[in-house]
């Protein structure tokens, strides 16, 4: 477990959430492996302590899924059409937001977005789109099981197999660059990461 070296106001980060689409001709490549472990932000502030060799291996890599705090007795989806221009999909009983630059898309594309259940995870679809541009998820912790309390472990936003179950430890294909934003009294507001291409992403701690 590596204890998270970020520390941000959220007004700071959810005010310049900038988040691609994904394009059925876009041109971006998913990041690999390797790459998306090492990836970083480029911000010097977010300058984050090297991982140790075990998350770098990603046949090594399990994570564990963090929870909800209630169960949602109805699963939480949305859809909804992106244009070229741009635009935001959000879940508001998860606190789930994803913002789509212009020119994320060249043709307007129909988008769905699932949450599990019992746990911070989300099915994205078209399965496999990518994105001619980047997109930034934010997930906040106010419906996790981490809300209100400090902030034990780093969390990690993981690309994982839509078929692996989500309970214990979950084999990890690859971590996206992601970062969490902070209260002023250091208390866990939100986390954001991003990514280049549609498929089931959870949120996770060592």
């Amino acid at each position: 477990m590596i204890r998270s070296a970020t520390f941000r106001s959220l007004p700071a980060i959810l005010g310049a959430f900038v988040i691609a689409s994904c394009s059925a001709s876009g041109v971006s490549n998913p990041i690999g492996p390797a790459d998306a472990v090492l990836s970083r932000s480029s911000d010097a502030a977010l300058k984050a302590p090297a991982l140790p060799s075990a998350l770098t291996d990603p046949s090594n890599l399990e994570l564990r899924a963090l929870w909800w705090k209630k169960k949602h007795k109805d699963v939480p989806s949305v859809s909804q059409w992106i244009e070229p221009t741009g635009g935001t999909i959000s879940i508001p009983e998860t606190g789930f937001t994803m913002t789509f630059p212009q020119g994320a898309v060249t043709t307007r594309i129909r988008i769905t977005v699932t949450a599990d259940e019992k746990y911070v995870a989300y099915k994205m679809e078209p399965a496999g789109t990518q994105f001619a541009k980047e997109v930034t998820v934010s997930q906040s912790l106010a419906a996790t099981e981490l809300n209100g309390q400090a902030l034990r472990s780093q969390l990690f936003a993981a690309y994982v197999s839509d078929n692996v179950k989500l309970s214990g430890k979950v084999p990890v294909l690859y971590l996206l660059p992601s970062h969490t934003v902070f209260s002023p009294s250091l208390i866990p507001q939100a986390h954001v990461w991003t990514i280049t291409h549609f498929s089931r992403y959870m949120l996770a701690s060592g």
